[in-house]
C-alpha cells in the first residue's frame, strides 16, 4: 500500500494520542470528531468533541481518584457508559466517520476499544473501521503509529514518523555517552494516592540515564512510607491529565509532610514537575519529547533541549 491508496475520508479520534498520530501523519483535515482532551490549536481544536468524563474532573487528586473509582464501579447501561467516559453517539453517528481511533491500554485514559465496538454496532448505521492503540512499550507505540498509518492509507508517512522518533532517542543516547551517574528515579503519574508510572515510563527512565526506583510497583498505589523508605535520588511528578500549574499546586501539599525535608531528592534540590497531560501519558509522537524532558531533569548540567518551563520545571531548586 502507498500513500496514494484509497483511504478513509472521515476520522474520529476518541483519544488524544490518536489525534496526535493522525495529525503527525498529515491527516488533520480528515478529522471530523475528537475527544474532550484533544486541545491542539488549529483545525483539531475546531472539531467537535464527542466524549466527556462521566465524573467531575475538578478537585484534588484524592477527590478525583475516588470519583474515578466510583464511576468505574457503577453499573451504567452499555449504550452510553464506556468505562468512566461518555460518548455522544448521536453526534458521532451524524458525523458518519469511516474510521474511529480509540485505545485498549487503560480504562482511565480514554474510551476503551470493547466499549466502542459494542456501541458502534448498536448505534451507527454503517460500522466504521475501529483502530485501537494498544501500546505498553515504546516498540508498541511504533506499532500503533504503523497501524494508524495503514488505516489512513499512509504507511510511508508512518515509517518516516517512526524513524524520526527513533532518531530523537538515539540523539539522547549519544548525548549521554560517558555519563557516570545513573540516579534512581521515583516517577509518579498520580499524587494522592502515589502511583508510580507504568507502561513505557520505565524505558524512558533508562534511556534518559536513570534507574527506575519502583520498577516492581508500576501502576500500583503506594503509601508515603514506601516512598520514604526507597528514598530515590530524583523525584518526578507528572500527573495524568494535568499540566504544570495544577501539578505544582497539588504536589506543594506534600512539602509540609513530616519527613519530606529529609528525602535525598529534596535535600539535593532534585524534585521536578513534568507536564503529564501533554507529554508522558500520551503514547504517540509526544514520547520523543518526553524522553528529552526527562533527560534534562536527570542531567541538567549536561543536556539542554529547551524544555525547561515548557515541559518541566523544578519544584525545589538546589538553592531554595
Amino acid at each position: 500500500m502507498t500513500d496514494e491508496a484509497v483511504a478513509p475520508e472521515r476520522v474520529a479520534s476518541l483519544i488524544a494520542a490518536g489525534t496526535e498520530i493522525v495529525a503527525a501523519l498529515g491527516a488533520s483535515d480528515r478529522l471530523v470528531a475528537r475527544s474532550h482532551e484533544c486541545g491542539a490549536p488549529g483545525i483539531v481544536g475546531q472539531r467537535p468533541a464527542v466524549t466527556r468524563p462521566a465524573f467531575d474532573p475538578a478537585g484534588s487528586s484524592r477527590e478525583i481518584d475516588e470519583r474515578v473509582r466510583a464511576a468505574a464501579g457503577r453499573g451504567r447501561g452499555a449504550e452510553r457508559a464506556l468505562g468512566i467516559y461518555d460518548v455522544d453517539f448521536d453526534a458521532l453517528a451524524a458525523l458518519a466517520p469511516d474510521l474511529i481511533v480509540t485505545q485498549a491500554q487503560c480504562a482511565v485514559c480514554a474510551v476503551s476499544l470493547a466499549a466502542v465496538e459494542r456501541a458502534v454496532a448498536d448505534r451507527l448505521p454503517v460500522a466504521p473501521r475501529v483502530v485501537s492503540l494498544e501500546a505498553e512499550t515504546l516498540a508498541g507505540v511504533e506499532a500503533d503509529v504503523r497501524n494508524v498509518g495503514a488505516a489512513l492509507g499512509a504507511p510511508d508517512r508512518a515509517e518516516a514518523l517512526v524513524r524520526g522518533m527513533r532518531a530523537r532517542r538515539e540523539a539522547v543516547s549519544h548525548a549521554l555517552r560517558g555519563v557516570p551517574e545513573r540516579p534512581s528515579v521515583g516517577f509518579f503519574e498520580w499524587i494522592d494516592p502515589l502511583i508510580p508510572a507504568g507502561h513505557w515510563t520505565g524505558e524512558l527512565i533508562e534511556l534518559a540515564g536513570g534507574a527506575d526506583a519502583f520498577a516492581d510497583r508500576r501502576g500500583e498505589r503506594m503509601v508515603w512510607e514506601e516512598l520514604a523508605a526507597a528514598d530515590p535520588d530524583v523525584l518526578v511528578f507528572a500527573p495524568c491529565g494535568w499540566g504544570l500549574g495544577t501539578a505544582r499546586d497539588e504536589v506543594a501539599a506534600w512539602t509540609g509532610r513530616q519527613g519530606w525535608s529529609g528525602l535525598s531528592a529534596v535535600r539535593a534540590g532534585r524534585v521536578a514537575l513534568a507536564d503529564g497531560n501533554r507529554y508522558f501519558n500520551r503514547p504517540g509522537p509526544a514520547l520523543a519529547a518526553s524522553l528529552e524532558i526527562l533527560a534534562e531533569i536527570l542531567h541538567p548540567d549536561r543536556l539542554r533541549w529547551g524544555w525547561h518551563d515548557a515541559g518541566w520545571r523544578p519544584l525545589i531548586s538546589a538553592n531554595s
